[in-house]
This record gives C-alpha cells, structure tokens and sequence, in this order.
C-alpha cells in the first residue's frame, strides 16, 4: 500500500509506500556521493531518514537535547512584509515584526536586511540602513545579523557599470570575458566592504552574505576577498556566508583562492575555503529538484550537509527554505516537510543549525 505522503519538489503531493520511500532515498544519497566524490548515508541512516517521512504526525520534530541554533534571513520581518515576500502584510512596522519575532516566537537571532536584499543598493541607501539598524538593535536582546546578497550580477550592464562578460564569450574573446568578471567581483567586493565598515559604526553585531557565489566561481572569490578585509580591519565584526548551491559554477574557471581552484567546489571545500577566510558560521546550500521528491532531495541535501559538517572548523548551518535544504521550490512549504528537512539536517547531517 501507497500509505506514505510526500511532496515533490514543486510542492505537490504524493504517496509512496515504504519500499519506494528507501529506494528514493538511496537514489538521492548516491548522487550527492557521486557528485561531490564523499561517502554516502550508511544504512542506518537511510533507516534513520525512513523513519523520519513515515512518522505519521503533520509535523516532526528534534529528539530533546539535540535543538539547534537558527539564523535567518529575514524571518523576523515577514509579519510585516508582503506577499511577494512570503510575509502576511500585517499593517505593522519593522520594529515592530522583529521585537514579535525576538519575544513571542523566541527567535534565536533576527536578520535585518534592506528591501532590495543585495549590496549594491544598500550602499545608495547607508544612511537608511545605518538608521534602521541602530533603532531596532536599541530594543532587542538576541543578536541582529544585517544581511544582503553580493549579488556580482547586478555590476554588468545594464544595471552596473561593468559589460556583460558572457557578451565576450559568444565572440570567444574569452580572457576579456575573465578580466571583466574579476573588474566586477573588486567592485562587488569594496562595496560591502563599504556597507560593513558603516554598519559597523554603529554597532552592528554580526553580517551576513547571503547566496555567494549566485553569479559563479568570481563572485566566490570577491566574498572570500572581503571576509579578510572585514576580519583584518573590522575584527569584532562576525561573518555569516550563506552559499547559493551545492557547486560553484565556474564562469570564470581558472580563480583559485589560496591555492585552491574555487569553480566545481562542492560544500565540504566550500566550507574549508571559508575558514581561511575568516567566516564564522557558513550555510550549506543544496538545490532541489523539481521534478524529484522531497525524499530523494532531503537525502542529496543531508549527504552533503554531512560531509561539509565533519570537514568544517566553525559552525555549519545548512540553508533550510524554499528550494534548498530538501525543501520544495514554493514559496511557502509545508510544515510537514519543512520540520523533517530541519530534524533529518540535526540528526543526520549533523549541522550546527539552520
């Protein structure tokens, strides 16, 4: 009997009995070894992961002792944000969603970002940011982790001052192609300098790159660049790196960082590279398959959380939304899946938090 309810990657639903539910999950575990050349889930972690979709309850939860620390970015100001943002629009003010989210739903930390969630409009807006996060960091008690996307993409034409490398590239004029992405990755890279240093002028407690390397392995490479400038030059200043998938695309190929080629970086290097840089606490990033399930997805997902946590020195907190972390591609996923991806990442994969 088909008495087993999952999703899919797109969020719909579907049944699977016991049987199908393992075969799935082993499939999902095989492609993350294959891929990232690690060691897949033993057995009894398979078991383990079985377990997790057949408990019959709407949602799951962590065995006691074994809670986590989670960090977000932005979950506190989704009461107040609106529906292209997941959030409910309740007519409430910032401030106001974040004290609600520190002192009713007792969040662990809070993220604070500006609309446009990516640097380079953040830098135009500095002394809005600077403003907004003094008053709200002068009422809350948890840490407030000002967070935005590097984003490199946003420096090429039209939007940025930099030409479309990949303009270059259908010309095979490839080394100008190069050139132009690391133009872009230095001006990506002194602009959130830029931001950190005023933030940090007013107290901000902890920053956050969210979805690094989004536009390749040169986008990689400026963050890690400017994760040594903040730590050489801003040294109370902790640093949250949120990847963006569980491979660095090389859209460059040939950048290396101490010594390392970055492109094709699964997230057990990834978090290595972090370290050397400076990072104190790195997201795991692995994307779902729409067309898969949410078990085969969550097994890719636990598989290479795993292997970055037994490599990583500092705290691993696997991105856990839409999209990534064996979640759904929706914009709000169901509890039933979103609580099995948070305990199967603890238990099994081992992270630090999500």
């Amino acid at each position: 009997m088909k008495d087993i309810v999952v999703s899919r990657g797109d969020g719909n639903l579907i049944e699977f009995s016991e049987d199908e539910l393992y075969k799935d999950i082993v499939k999902g575990s095989e492609n993350a070894a294959q891929k990232g050349k690690i060691d897949g889930l033993s057995k009894a972690e398979i078991n383990h992961l079985v377990d997790i979709f057949s408990q019959p309850g709407k949602t799951v939860s962590v065995d006691p002792g074994k809670e986590v620390v989670v960090s977000d970015d932005g979950a506190g100001l989704m009461a107040s944000w609106g529906r292209p943002s997941a959030g409910h629009a309740i007519p409430i003010s910032d401030h106001q969603s974040i004290l609600m989210y520190e002192r009713v739903y007792c969040g662990d930390t809070c993220g604070l970002g500006f609309p446009d969630y990516s640097y380079k409009p953040v830098k135009s807006a500095i002394g809005y940011a600077r403003s907004h996060y003094k008053t709200i960091s002068m009422l809350t008690t948890i840490p407030l982790i000002y967070g935005s996307q590097p984003n490199m993409g946003m420096y090429y034409h039209p939007t940025g001052p930099i030409p479309t490398p990949f303009d270059y590239f259908t010309k095979y004029e490839f080394e100008k192609g190069f050139q132009l992405q690391e133009e872009a990755a230095q001006i990506m890279r002194d602009d959130i300098y830029y931001v950190a240093e005023q933030l940090y002028e007013v107290g901000c407690e902890a920053i956050n790159l969210d979805t690094t390397a989004s536009a390749g392995d040169a986008e990689f490479w400026g963050a890690l660049q400017v994760v040594e400038d903040i730590k050489s030059r801003l040294p109370d200043m902790p640093v949250e790196m949120g990847m963006a998938g569980e491979e660095v695309i090389g859209m460059h190929g040939k950048l290396t960082y101490q010594g390392e080629r970055l492109a094709g970086m699964y997230p057990h290097q990834q978090v290595e590279m972090a370290a050397k840089a400076g990072v104190d606490i790195f997201g795991v990033a692995v994307n779902s398959d729409t067309g898969r399930s949410t078990p085969y997805n969550l097994a890719r997902a636990v598989t290479f959380t795993k292997a970055a946590a037994e490599q990583s020195s500092i705290p691993v907190h696997a991105n856990s939304g839409m999209g990534v972390g064996g979640m759904p591609m929706t914009l709000l996923p169901p509890i039933g899946c979103s609580t099995r991806c948070a305990k199967a990442l603890v238990e099994i994969g081992k992270a630090d938090g999500l």
